[in-house]
This record gives C-alpha cells, sequence and structure tokens, in this order.
C-alpha cells in the first residue's frame, strides 16, 4: 500500500531531497503499523518524538490505511 509521509525539522535528513515538510510516497506492506514505517525509513528511535495520520496525533502501534498522510516530528526544545 502507499502511504503519504512529511519529516520535519531534524528529521528532514531522511527524506528524499532533504527538504522539511516535503511530501513523499513510502510503499509498505498491508497492515504495516507506524513504527513499521519509522523502521523503514531508518528514523532513529530516538529522534522520533510525534507522529500525526490524517492530521491527528496517532502511537507508533497504529495501523496505516492506504493512502494516509503522515507527518513525523522529532523532540523540538525552545527557550
Amino acid at each position: 500500500m502507499k502511504i503519504h509521509v512529511k519529516l520535519f525539522a531534524t528529521l528532514n535528513r531522511f527524506s528524499p531531497g532533504g527538504l522539511p515538510g516535503t511530501l513523499f510516497d513510502v510503499e509498505l506492506k498491508e497492515g504495516a503499523t507506524l513504527q513499521d514505517l519509522v523502521n523503514q525509513l531508518g528514523l532513529p528511535a530516538d529522534e522520533t518524538k510525534v507522529t500525526f495520520v490524517n492530521g491527528i496525533v496517532q502511537t507508533l502501534g497504529y495501523v496505516l490505511k492506504p493512502g494516509d498522510d503522515t507527518g513525523i516530528f522529532p523532540p523540538i526544545g525552545g527557550g
């Protein structure tokens, strides 16, 4: 199945072209979870903080559906 992915902030280095927030497609097997997506993209576990699917925050155990729009953010500090 095909899903749409956006990586933000420091995770942009894992996206094609390395541009933050650039949408790209990923092929996953049916029944794949957000954790499967994180693993397939090679994202470090300690850099994966917030995950969204179709604009709603979801846990890494969330089962993806074809055509889902996903967004992944690292921990972000501020001052």
